[in-house]
């Protein structure tokens, strides 16, 4: 359901509570969407933190491959961010600059530590993390998403991650490091329901 097909009456009835008991919480149906947003990227930028940190005193290269195999996990787990980040564009802005600019702010921070110590080509940060997280979103989108798998397929992360090395500067490392394992194992399996 899209933001504009959706009505209060609609969403009370699929929440199963009183439409009195939504406006306790929420004044409109545009700050309960803005919540959606951010909810969505709070966990994503969870995931994402939890598993590069997972990379503590590996590289900077390590901890990439970790956040985007947590990005890609999280996707197939939770296919409608896409929907939903794509539609904040047009009802809601500010929330899907928020989004983004939360993740970038981040990213520049540890790509700049990685810079300092060398692990990372001397570029502009800012550039870099915008054109990682365009990597991650559109990979993810096309290989998971649009698939509806509920993992991204082994060779296609193996690929992903030789463009992520090269951005970083980084010789090519060895082939066929296959995604970290962050959830129930069931890597390259489809899912058996449409992407809501």
């Amino acid at each position: 359901m899209s933001f504009h097909d959706a009505s209060i009456v609609r969403i009370v009835e699929r929440a199963g509570v009183a439409q009195g008991t939504f406006y306790i919480y929420f004044r409109s149906k545009q700050q309960i969407f803005e919540e959606l947003v951010s909810d969505l990227s709070v966990r994503l930028r969870a995931a994402m933190s939890a598993a590069a940190a997972a990379a503590s005193g590996s590289d900077r290269f390590d901890a990439e491959r970790r956040g985007f195999a947590a990005f890609f996990q999280f996707a197939a787990e939770h296919p409608a961010l896409y929907r939903v980040i794509r539609e904040a564009e047009f009802v809601a802005p500010e929330a899907m600059h928020r989004h983004y600019e939360k993740i970038v702010d981040g990213y520049v921070r540890a790509l700049s530590a990685a810079m300092g110590s060398g692990e990372v080509a001397p570029c502009d940060p800012t550039v870099l993390a915008w054109a990682l997280v365009a990597v991650g979103q559109l990979v993810g989108m096309r290989f998971v998403v649009w698939d509806k798998r509920d993992a991204i397929p082994g060779e296609v992360f193996d690929q992903c991650m030789l463009v992520v090395r090269r951005m970083l500067g980084q010789p090519d490392g060895e082939p066929g490091a296959a995604a970290p394992s962050l959830g129930d194992g069931s890597h390259g399996h489809e899912r058996h329901q449409a992407p809501t």
